[in-house]
């Protein structure tokens, strides 16, 4: 009985002092652009349907060490997993002194140019705050879908204030080529008939050039969801264009683990993600 009273004592405390973000939205004067979307299909702030607002939820370093990650959760573009592939991952993130933020962005719904909007509206507002929260070395990171986001941020940028210095993708959809995208994904950014060029222009491995920012990259062989031919075919365009470039694949685990404890080498991508951000902020 104690044992348990202590127990529940201790996951109160966990839960009364777990940090709090910072809630942005990331265009509060109404954003440049209209995905269509007049009502969201649910409410839930751990899966939302069809977005329509963007928001950034940011865990600012106590003791930062300059780095900071702007995280897009996956879901087909259709919706955002924003627990396990999102804010869950914000203690772990800071524990290293990394100052981490979590992208609600909005579902294109055939819109396609809105989600990147979203995500370099998102790198544009930590670079403003770059002196409050010590950020000095930004970096994209996004999961599935997400990771497809993240990485057309890293291969799309205009400038350098969309540039991230360095992208983290987790079982990332890299390609619109019918052949081996993720169709949910395919359609619901681009439609269901989308031209040729618009489908080589999401194809973020014929995007790649030798100013794309360094990459770490995570699959499992036995995704059946997202092929991890996308992570490898990125992959080797970074490399070709000589990129620095670590990819990681792991024998099973499907897909969409994110930072669930029940993936069988979660102990081995964040030991080797966690030495890659240090080597990469030397």
């Amino acid at each position: 009985m104690k044992t348990l009273l202590l127990m529940g004592l201790l996951l109160m405390s966990g839960t009364l002092f777990a940090q709090q973000p910072i809630e942005m939205k990331v265009w509060p004067n109404g954003a440049p652009n209209d995905n269509g979307i007049t009502e969201e299909k649910n409410g839930d702030t751990d899966s939302p349907s069809y977005t329509k607002e963007a928001i950034l939820y940011v865990y600012p370093a106590k003791k930062g060490n300059g780095m900071a990650i702007v995280a897009c959760p996956g879901g087909g573009y259709s919706h955002l997993a924003m627990a396990h592939e999102g804010k869950s991952m914000a203690d772990w993130f800071n524990s290293q002194g990394i100052t981490y933020a979590v992208l609600r962005y909005r579902m294109p719904n055939g819109h396609n140019e809105v989600p990147l909007s979203d995500s370099q509206q998102a790198l544009r507002i930590m670079r403003q705050h770059a002196q409050e929260w010590n950020v000095k070395k930004l970096g994209i990171m996004g999961s599935s879908a997400g990771g497809h986001l993240a990485s057309t941020t890293a291969t799309h940028f205009t400038d350098g204030e969309t540039r991230p210095d360095f992208q983290i993708l987790f079982y990332p959809v890299i390609t619109m080529d019918p052949a081996y995208t993720h169709m949910g994904s395919h359609d619901n950014l681009l439609g269901k008939n989308p031209s040729k060029e618009l489908e080589q222009k999401y194809s973020n491995e014929l995007q790649v050039t030798p100013q794309t920012p360094p990459a770490f990259i995570l699959h499992s062989s036995d995704d059946t969801v997202v092929p991890v031919a996308n992570s490898v075919n990125y992959y080797t365009a970074l490399v070709k264009n000589k990129v620095p470039a670590s990819l990681h694949t792991y024998p099973v685990g499907g897909h969409g683990w994110g930072y669930r404890d029940s993936f069988p080498y979660k102990r081995q991508w964040t030991g080797e993600l966690e030495k890659w951000l240090r080597e990469i902020n030397k």
